[in-house]
């Protein structure tokens, strides 16, 4: 029922009139010093793409790269921290894979359920719809500072906290009202994922980019140039189909294409229910809003 060819967050896969399979793989290499807190955010980054289809993860498949000479107590934690988120999400870690390999690696296959008919993919966003977020930006942006010493406690904790906050209330509330559309903010950043959303659904967005919210120090850390090789990519992903006005300052810009890790929810709602869904999930914020194509798909204010 969904495949690749919108560059959806999961495949969905349906098995009879009542329930189709969403099925999802992502693994990455440490984000986190603390090994139990990889684990975390590695199993939740992957959850959240069912979250993000509207569904309910069920199983989990764990995926390991590791050093056969590494520190086996260090593997042990990033295993307990993944199995830990797991066992809040209700999901059973039924297996796994491990290769021997220098660089760290790990995440998971995850499947889950939804009813085919409410499946929220990224492509059915309608113009005069509103666009909300669940999560603010910058993960990427602070994860460099870490590796260069720049970044403080305060921002470190409020980007872990961020990594490890569930999706699964934003999913479920997102389900009772219903939404148009949505995708979790992750590799490609806000503005990738919102130019998937565009082009899939046949519109063009809006981002008010003041409206966005940012973790803390991310501008200051994006001044000192704490970026990573996403914030070039993902430019080069969206190429032509996007306009920024002048008034938008450079680092916020380069915090809009800020690759994330376990982001949060973007959500195309009818107007009323991006209201209800904001009144009911407090972090939630208003950003922006769906409107007829245009030239370029995308428009930051």
């Amino acid at each position: 029922m969904v495949g690749f060819e919108t560059s959806d967050d999961a495949g969905v896969y349906r098995l009879n009139e009542t329930t189709a399979l969403v099925q999802t793989l992502d693994f990455f290499t440490p984000i986190a010093d603390e090994p139990e807190i990889y684990g975390q955010i590695a199993a939740l980054n992957s959850v959240n793409d069912v979250y993000a289809m509207g569904g309910v993860p069920l199983t989990a498949l764990s995926i390991v790269c590791f050093p056969q000479k590494g520190d086996w107590d260090v593997l042990e934690q990033i295993l307990r921290g993944g199995q830990l988120a797991m066992n809040r999400e209700n999901v059973a870690v039924i297996g796994g894979h491990s290769v021997d390999d220098q660089e760290i690696k790990f995440g998971y296959s995850v499947t889950g359920i939804v009813h085919p008919d409410r499946i929220v993919t990224n492509s059915n966003a309608k113009p005069g719809d509103l666009l909300v977020l669940t999560k603010p930006v910058g993960t990427g942006v602070i994860s460099t500072g870490v590796k260069f010493g720049k970044a403080s406690s305060e921002a470190v904790k409020a980007s872990q906290k961020a990594m490890t906050t569930s999706l699964r209330e934003a999913s479920k509330v997102m389900q009772e009202i219903g939404a148009n559309a949505a995708t979790d903010i992750t590799g490609f950043g806000l503005l990738g994922h919102a130019y998937e959303m565009a082009n899939g659904s046949g519109t063009s967005l809006t981002i008010n980019s003041d409206d966005v919210p940012l973790l803390p120090e991310v501008l200051e850390l994006i001044g000192e140039k704490m970026l990573t090789r996403g914030d070039k990519n993902n430019r080069a992903y969206i190429g032509e189909n996007i306009s920024i006005e002048a008034t938008v300052s450079s680092e916020l810009q380069s915090a809009l294409f800020d690759p994330q890790t376990a982001g949060g929810l973007l959500i195309s709602f009818e107007a009323e229910k991006a209201y209800e869904f904001v009144r009911r999930i407090p972090e939630a914020v208003i950003i922006g809003s769906v409107g007829a194509p245009t030239e370029k798909m995308l428009l930051v204010v």
